[in-house]
Formats: C-alpha cells, sequence, structure tokens
C-alpha cells in the first residue's frame, strides 16, 4: 500500500473521510493512510477468513488503478486467447505469457506498456477532440487513426467494416476511457488471462493458501513435460477430463461449493469456456462466479464477477434449469461484431444438451486445504 499514489490517496480521502488525511502528524501519516486503506479493502470484512474471503483477494488482484489521461481508472485484466482471431492471418500470435500467466507479472508487464510513446501517442490521438475511427491490426501490433468523414458515419450507421484480426472502434475524441485501454491491450499490448488461465490462477492462489504449490502436486496428472508449464496444460480439457483429479458434481444448487468450476460447452461437445463459484448465498438466492471473457458489455470484458439468482426455496434445482437468472449478458467483444450466439451465460450453460449441456467440477487436491481455511 506504501505505493500508491498521492493523488490516488487524496482521492481516497475524500471518498472514505475516515482515512486521515496526508500530512497530518501521527496517524496521519501517507503509511498510515495506506494501512488504513487497506484495512478497509480487506476482503474478509465482507467475505470473512473462509474461502470466499481467499478467493475474493484473488479476484481482486486481477484490477488495478491507474491514472490515464488525467483520469482515475479502476483496470480489470483483459481477456486473451491465443489465435482467437488469426483465421484471415497467414500467421498465430501468442499473448503474453500465452495467456496463463498470473497478475503480477502481467501488470508488470502492463505498466511498461503505459510507458511507451506508442501509447502516449494513442492517448493524445484520443483526446485530440475529434471523432474518429480507430483501425487495429492485431498481428502488426499496430492502430491506425481513421478521420474519414464516411468510414464514421458508416461505422455510426451500424455497417461495421472490420475483420477479426482488425477491429474498427468509433471514438468521440473526448477523451481515453477504461473501454480504450482494453482495446490497446488486447490489440498492441497482447496482455491478458484466457478463462482457463484465470481459473488456474484462481485455484492456486487457494492452494497457496495451505501451503501447497499446485502445479507441482499436479505435474503429473496434468500430462506436463520436463521443463513445461502446469499453468499452460490447465485448460478446459483437463478440467473436462476424467482424471482421478476432477471430482464430478450432480449441479443442483444444493451441491454446489465456493471453488467448484463451471464448464461450458461448445458445438463439438468440447468445454469451450470455464468459470469458477466463488460464494453460494443459501438465503438471498446468489450464486456468485468469477470468469474471463471478452464476449460481455464492453465496460466488463476481460476478468468480472457474474451472478446466478435462485428461489431459496428450491435449493434441489439444476443450474440447467430456465427459472434460473443468470446476470451475464453476452456481447460481441467488439461492437458492430457479430453477436455472441447466447444472449447470455444461462442459455450458453443450457446449449447442447444432446452432447451433455454444462458442467461443474471440483479439484480433489484442494479439497482438505478448503476445509483446514474454512475452520480458521
Amino acid at each position: 500500500m506504501k505505493n500508491l499514489s498521492p493523488l490516488f490517496l487524496s482521492l481516497c480521502f475524500v471518498l472514505f473521510p475516515g482515512i486521515p488525511a496526508a500530512g497530518q502528524s501521527g496517524k496521519g501519516s501517507p503509511e498510515a493512510a495506506g494501512d488504513s486503506l487497506a484495512a478497509f479493502s480487506d476482503p474478509a470484512g465482507i467475505w470473512g477468513k473462509g474461502i470466499e474471503g481467499v478467493i475474493e483477494a484473488a479476484y481482486r488482484r486481477c484490477t488495478k488503478t491507474y491514472i490515464i489521461g488525467g483520469k482515475v481508472m479502476n483496470l480489470r485484466m483483459p481477456f486473451a486467447q491465443n489465435n482467437e482471431r488469426s483465421l484471415l492471418t497467414d500467421g498465430d500470435w501468442e499473448f503474453l505469457g500465452g495467456g496463463k500467466a498470473d497478475p503480477p507479472f502481467l501488470w508488470g508487464a502492463i505498466s511498461e506498456i503505459f510507458e511507451t510513446e506508442d501509447f502516449r501517442n494513442y492517448v493524445d490521438a484520443l483526446g485530440d477532440g475529434r471523432e474518429k475511427v480507430i483501425i487495429f491490426d492485431i498481428p502488426g501490433k499496430t492502430w491506425t487513426p481513421d478521420r474519414n468523414f464516411f468510414n464514421i458515419a458508416r461505422i455510426k450507421a451500424g455497417s461495421y467494416r472490420g475483420l477479426p484480426h482488425r477491429p474498427y472502434v468509433w471514438v468521440s475524441g473526448g477523451g481515453i476511457e477504461e473501454t480504450d485501454v482494453y482495446n490497446y491491450l488486447y490489440c498492441v499490448g497482447w496482455a491478458g488471462m484466457d478463462c482457463s488461465g484465470f481459473v488456474w490462477y484462481i485455484l492456486s492462489h487457494i492452494a497457496a493458501e495451505g501451503g501447497l504449490d499446485l502445479g507441482r502436486a499436479l505435474r503429473s496428472a496434468m500430462g506436463v513435460p520436463r521443463g513445461g508449464s502446469p499453468s499452460y496444460y490447465a485448460g478446459t480439457k483437463f478440467f473436462n477430463s476424467r482424471n482421478a483429479q476432477i471430482v464430478p458434481v450432480q449441479d443442483e444448487i444444493r451441491n454446489l461449493k465456493p471453488a467448484d468450476i463451471l464448464l461450458f460447452r461448445g458445438m463439438e461437445g468440447e468445454m469451450v469456456h470455464s468459470a469458477i463459484i466463488q460464494s453460494v448465498d443459501f438465503s438471498a438466492g446468489i450464486i456468485r462466479y468469477l470468469q474471463c471473457t471478452d464476449e460481455a458489455p464492453p465496460e466488463e470484458r476481460g476478468v468480472h464477477e457474474s451472478a446466478i439468482r435462485f428461489d431459496p426455496a428450491r435449493p434441489a434445482v439444476r443450474l440447467s434449469d430456465p427459472s434460473l437468472e443468470w446476470s451475464q449478458k453476452r456481447y460481441p467483444p467488439f461492437p458492430g461484431e457479430r453477436a455472441s450466439a447466447f444472449s447470455d451465460d444461462g442459455s450458453r450453460y443450457r446449449a447442447f444438451p444432446e452432447l451433455g449441456g454444462g458442467r461443474v467440477v471440483r479439484l480433489r487436491a484442494l479439497t482438505s486445504i478448503i476445509n483446514r481455511i474454512n475452520r480458521r
């Protein structure tokens, strides 16, 4: 907390007057202010010291505050899936860490990106007062401002001209927004986490709380070759496998627990997306789950929280029951692109019932650790 910027701390003093202002003696020192802010933001204050609080602490490390273009921005870790958009290109590309790196590594790389001349030029272009279309070239890791009146009019009218590897984005010229930062990090910085990389990060954080190196413990089970990184092998294929470490869970709500993994099936029968449950509130009827995806409202792309609402009087209902209310709506990653085939996560979970539909599993290696965490 001692590395917080003075401006950010000043904002916190205004928003949270219980935190002493910098410059006061004794408890008003910047160090004490940082400690007060840390206590205010401690996940245990809301989620307790059990597994829900541990997952929340890991989740919060996927957001970071920056001042960009004169604005305080709470950025979420972007989504990043290798070769997701490479169909029309000659080669493949790999995001930083293959989409499997952890937040400390990625935030360090992102901070360096923000210091580049190219990013500063991008910020200036978005704040020059002139509307334009930003054309990104993902394989080339470049962006181009297009101020052609007719091209601007076309995209504003809904005539999208971009391609998967060349997204087109209209901007007003009124200054950079958090969504613009996401676009740059995804298209030019190649920085972020994929869905299973995020889930693996949360599971690894839980294991570390219990003194277990999850990657080392599961190397053999995951088939990791010598010198390989376990995170690269912790994909949806592993979570959907018959490996002894994967425990199938009957997806009735009464059976669900924090750290259970939600799997979403694709049209070929394979699992194409994963998320992780953070809490199950049987009194309020709310399941809170966390995920990293770009098929979401623009301001939610990347790591974000989602919810499922259920009737507390019906805990035996299955996740595939259409009566459940899934809050997470699905949108194309860039406005104007083809919309998702599913309106929300619920329809996505229920999809392809002839192939088995969605599924819930948990990791056997974490069972005893989670029990110990919940007892402390």
